[in-house]
């Protein structure tokens, strides 16, 4: 047994979301390219490339990663290319888009004979966090003004929306489609391609699947365009859990556990966004409150029944814990850092990476 902590990456719980992401492509005729900024981790990407296209980036080390690591075709993107980086995303990509007009005409001859997109701002969104909302008033994220992305047409091929967050309902992802259409379709039908981002939870339980498909090729054929979709949370849902260890019980109005991880180290968003974590079965009549070993006072997991009591050594497993989280683990407190384990096809268990103090170490100077 490993020593936790530890991310277990299970693969055959990768292959629903897969097989229904070929079954989009397959039905729709959209590309789909993996959000490395939701999940880079490398080691199960010989899988996953098998069902999508490539990868889409939002930073330089991103890129560099999808063109090394995922087969396929690479997208970079970035909310600001530096002057000292942009020679070496143009080298790792086959498309790069500009957040801004400005990002466009700054480096127009350095990436001269680069596939060219714009991102764009429909300035609607799926999100019910403003902090993770893209269309938040003054957002910074991508040109909301069609006269202005017309004077530059002829510089770009492509575009990119990203507009939708864990959006889990099919009829605000097509009445939105429809918002973008009517706001840019004149500007759509002069570009060969476009990216309609991720966050459009098209893998989840009942969502209508093939109506989504035709919703995407009538898009397509409408306009004349390869359609990308960008799933991150969509590719690896379920599919992961973080493995930890109780380390202490006590009572302090409630039953408390303190396990062998954190969630400001280990699953940061749960924190950002004030989430639960969540533990199956979460049946029983013992309630306990799982928290974190850090120093923050708030650094809970969150409040589960069990149907026995939890005692010092009892193993939990954390659920869905791959999106937007093995990508944000971080040093605070020195905690220990979760190794990274994988479940093969044929059950086996394999230890891929382990952290140690000298990562510790050499993460600071």
């Amino acid at each position: 047994m490993l020593k936790t902590p530890y991310y277990l990456i299970d693969k055959s719980l990768l292959l629903p979301n897969l097989e229904k992401i070929r079954y989009v492509r397959e039905q729709s005729g959209a590309k789909a390219l993996l959000a490395l900024k939701c999940f880079a981790t490398w080691s199960v990407f010989d899988l996953m490339s098998q069902y999508m296209d490539g990868t889409t980036s939002s930073s330089l080390y991103e890129v560099k990663l999808g063109r090394q690591k995922f087969k396929g075709e690479t997208h970079a993107y970035s909310v600001a290319y530096a002057d000292d980086e942009i020679a070496e995303v143009l080298d790792n990509c086959d498309k790069i888009i500009f957040n801004s007009i400005g990002q466009l005409n700054r480096f127009e001859e350095q990436s001269r004979g680069k596939i060219r997109g714009l991102r764009m701002n429909p300035q609607v969104s799926s999100s019910d966090f403003t902090l993770a909302d893209p269309a938040r008033p003054y957002s910074r994220l991508g040109e909301w003004d069609p006269a202005k992305v017309e004077t530059v047409i002829d510089k770009i091929s492509g575009f990119m929306f990203h507009n939708n967050c864990e959006n889990a309902n099919f009829e605000l992802f097509s009445e939105m489609l429809s918002t973008i259409e009517e706001r840019f379709g004149h500007l759509i039908r002069k570009v060969d391609w476009v990216s309609l981002g991720g966050g459009i939870h098209f893998t989840g339980d009942g969502y209508p699947i093939d109506d989504f498909c035709k919703r995407l090729k009538a898009f397509s054929e409408r306009y004349g365009v390869q359609v990308y979709l960008e799933p991150g949370e969509a590719a690896i849902t379920k599919s992961t859990t973080l493995e930890v260890t109780v380390l202490d019980t006590l009572y302090n109005g409630k039953n408390l556990a303190i396990v062998d991880s954190s969630i400001e180290a280990h699953m940061l968003d749960l924190l950002i966004y004030r989430q639960s974590a969540k533990l199956l079965p979460n049946t029983g009549a013992h309630e306990v409150m799982v928290c974190g070993k850090s120093c923050l006072a708030g650094d809970i997991f969150g409040e589960f029944c069990f149907e026995d009591e939890v005692r010092i050594g009892d193993r939990l497993s954390i659920q869905d814990a791959a999106g937007y989280t093995m990508v944000k683990k971080n040093w605070f407190n020195g905690v220990k850092m979760p190794a990274i384990a994988v479940r093969q096809l044929d059950g086996s268990i394999e230890l891929v990476k382990q952290f140690t103090y000298d990562d510790y170490m050499q993460s600071l100077s």
